[in-house]
């Protein structure tokens, strides 16, 4: 499935941004901002399959069903259930 704003974006491209982001940073520098970069989608993703994770499980789990209504006793008066 292909982003329709990256869809525009081809080899000359990518090209001129790699140059400017070794002009930006220097040969040096590029590997840890790619590390970095790295990092940050891995535990975004991380965090994104935690999420669905736990959506799914809240989605399988039964239906709490709510307590037995009180019914009034003869006297009138209503006892909550007894413990």
């Amino acid at each position: 499935m292909t982003s329709p704003s990256l869809a525009f974006i081809g080899g000359t491209e990518i090209m001129w941004i790699a140059i400017v982001v070794l002009v930006l940073f220097g040969a040096k520098k590029v590997p840890e901002l790619m590390k970095g970069v790295g990092t940050g989608i891995k535990e975004f993703k991380k965090a994104s399959r935690d999420v669905q994770d736990e959506v799914q499980r809240a989605m399988d789990e039964p239906a709490h069903t709510p307590p037995p209504a009180v019914r009034p006793t003869q006297d009138g008066v209503s006892h909550g259930p007894k413990a």
